[in-house]
């Protein structure tokens, strides 16, 4: 038990700003209420962000409502809650497929870092979800311990 007390409230904020970041960052200009955006994908926009957002209340409550099965549904949550940040890659390596981008023009650039002589350009969505999975699977061990 003194795991899941220790290891609950990572993962709680973990996926409460998951769900607020996709409401805050899809829901504006450059996304959801884009002119540049057809209806239709706006529409779509919107009911991911409202889906996560959702998903992230059930997870969080499955972490902090007392009850039976502590540690299932903690891993519940857990699983629940990698599943936008597995998804993400996914879509990025599935991208030429369905003619899809990183970022638009309208939208936030990626950040420019030289390095070696060389530029790279750094996603920043990419790195979050990446940075994030690792973030949600270091708290799985620590609780597994």
């Amino acid at each position: 038990m003194v795991h899941l007390a220790l290891a609950k409230w990572p993962l709680v904020t973990l996926c409460g700003a998951q769900g607020a970041a996709t409401l805050v960052i899809d829901l504006n200009r450059t996304h959801a209420t884009s002119a540049m955006w057809t209806r239709h994908a706006r529409f779509h926009r919107v009911w991911q962000a409202i889906t996560y957002a959702l998903l992230s209340v059930l997870e969080i409550a499955l972490i902090v409502t007392p009850g039976p099965f502590p540690a299932q549904r903690f891993y519940l949550a857990a699983v629940l809650g990698s599943n936008p940040m597995l998804s993400c890659p996914v879509a990025f390596m599935c991208r030429k497929a369905y003619g899809g981008a990183l970022s638009d023009p309208n939208g936030v650039p990626p950040v420019s870092i030289i390095a070696f002589a060389s530029e790279y350009h750094i996603d920043l969505n990419i790195t979050a979800e990446v940075l994030a999975l690792f973030a949600l699977l270091a708290n799985v061990i620590l609780f597994s311990h």
